[in-house]
């Protein structure tokens, strides 16, 4: 199960081709968790794309973004989910490739992509499925995904699946997903006189909170914002939709934000900045920043997703119980996103129906692989964060009681944000090129005291149309 900020990172990233990259380097990187990776698929299955996965078929599937080393406790799972699947399916081999760093490193995505050398089913953003359909990488799935293949498919939220179709047609399997909301620090809003059980569900609130927390004086600040490394474009896009504004048209081809609520958003951040004080005097943030800011005790809410929680105790020895969540402020909308596994184009059924079989195991099984929460507490892996939580019915019932039952962290301190789930909306067509733009927005507001709001709106729409009439 792939962190949310990873996601970020990338979007933090370049999205220019290293020219070092080559061929030869992407298939270094990879190491398998079995003895054969030829790849060779030997048949044996039966030829309708809409029968499970017989048995007897004897295949080998090379799989993207297998657990590194570094990372032992889900390695370590990794394997014993090889181990089970065999049991039922001895004959696939799956073939694991472990990357180096960031699995979905920009560069080394698009050359792969380019190149055609992507394994047999590789690792995509939500909202990678255009890059990967320009390119013609990805098998379109539809006949083989049905309640034979993929028993709990009725449960998985619809809107989900919708992030990997186009035209009807299904490209992907989810892994997770994500939705935005307001982060707090627990011990801050009591220190501030707040209850953290009720975090702020307005703007107007956020900042009468973020007075109240900046007053406690100490460098501390109330509400943290990103404005660089394409993070502030993205934050941008999630306030617009949080008070139902658009950063694109219905059409696609023309910028939305720079009308009232545009300006609304924009008026509250410069004024929570040099009016209120209540932002902190260090800008120009990134991902990364406010995470270390709000772990330490130095900020009070920012706008996140869920499993940041998890990773500033793993990777910043935050506490658990320091914090909590709500819905996004305005609650008109929420920024959503999330991971996937696409399959290769061209690879034979027999390897399509193998890899089907194996993401609906690893990935879309109540109680088994990255579901399996008993397993996962057992191996010092966090439990309890409210995502990923794509489940619909009585499969997000069993879900949802195992993670209360297993967690390894205070659960009801996520009761705001469970109790009042805000629709979810994808990220605009080029959303990296935008977000860009919009981070010059966020940056002119949180460093210039005098910024000229109308202006900065103005040539960031005239930007982005020009982006958008490039597509």
């Amino acid at each position: 199960m792939r962190s949310a900020r990873f996601r970020r990172s990338r979007r933090a990233s370049a999205v220019a081709l290293l020219s070092a990259l080559t061929l030869t380097a992407l298939a270094a990187c990879g190491t398998s968790s079995s003895d054969d990776g030829d790849g060779a698929s030997e048949g044996g299955g039966s030829s309708d794309p809409s029968a499970p996965l017989d048995p007897k078929t004897k295949v080998t599937i090379t799989i993207d973004c297998m657990p590194p080393t570094a990372k032992a406790a889900e390695l370590k799972e990794w394997k014993e989910d090889v181990k089970e699947f065999n049991k039922t399916y001895p004959n696939v081999t799956i073939d694991g490739r472990s990357t180096p760093g960031q699995c979905l490193e920009p560069p080394r995505f698009t050359a792969m992509l380019k190149a055609k050398s992507q394994p047999d089913v590789f690792y995509t953003y939500f909202t990678d499925l255009p890059q990967v359909l320009d390119h013609d990488g990805a098998e379109d799935i539809t006949a083989y995904v049905n309640d034979k293949t993929v028993p709990a498919l009725k449960d998985i939220d619809p809107n989900v699946l919708g992030t990997l179709k186009q035209d009807g047609k299904l490209y992907g399997l989810p892994t997770s997903n994500y939705t935005m909301g307001l982060l707090i620090n627990r011990k801050l809003f009591k220190d501030a006189g707040l209850d953290p059980d009720a975090p702020p569900r307005t703007w107007a609130e956020v900042r009468t909170a973020a007075k109240k927390i900046a007053g406690l004086g100490d460098g501390i600040a109330g509400f943290g914002e990103y404005s660089a490394g394409n993070t502030g474009g993205w934050h941008f896009t999630a306030q617009m939709y949080s008070i139902g504004g658009e950063i694109v048209d219905a059409s696609g081809k023309k910028a939305a934000f720079n009308d009232e609520l545009g300006k609304q958003v924009a008026e509250n951040l410069h004024a929570m900045r040099w009016e209120d004080d209540s932002m902190g005097k260090t800008q120009l943030l990134k991902w990364g920043d406010l995470q270390k800011q709000i772990a330490t005790d130095k900020l009070g809410m920012f706008l996140a997703a869920p499993d940041d929680i998890a990773y500033m105790a793993q990777q910043l020895g935050a506490k658990y119980e320091n914090f909590g969540m709500g819905p996004i402020p305005g609650e008109k909308a929420t920024l959503a996103g999330g991971n996937s596994y696409m399959i290769k184009k061209g690879i034979s059924s027999d390897k399509v129906k193998a890899a089907i079989a194996w993401l609906n195991f690893k990935n879309l099984t109540v109680g088994k692989g990255q579901f399996d929460w008993a397993r996962t507490k057992a191996d010092g892996l966090p439990v309890g964060v409210p995502q990923p939580n794509f489940w619909l019915n009585e499969s997000k019932a069993k879900d949802d009681a195992a993670r209360a039952e297993h967690a390894t962290m205070p659960v009801e301190n996520f009761k705001a944000f469970m109790d009042n789930p805000v629709a979810g909306k994808a990220e605009p067509p080029k959303a990296q090129e935008i977000y860009k733009v919009l981070d010059n927005v966020m940056s002119g507001i949180l460093t210039n005291k005098d910024a000229d709001i109308d202006k900065l709106l103005s040539t960031a729409e005239s930007q982005v149309n020009q982006i958008l009439a490039n597509q």
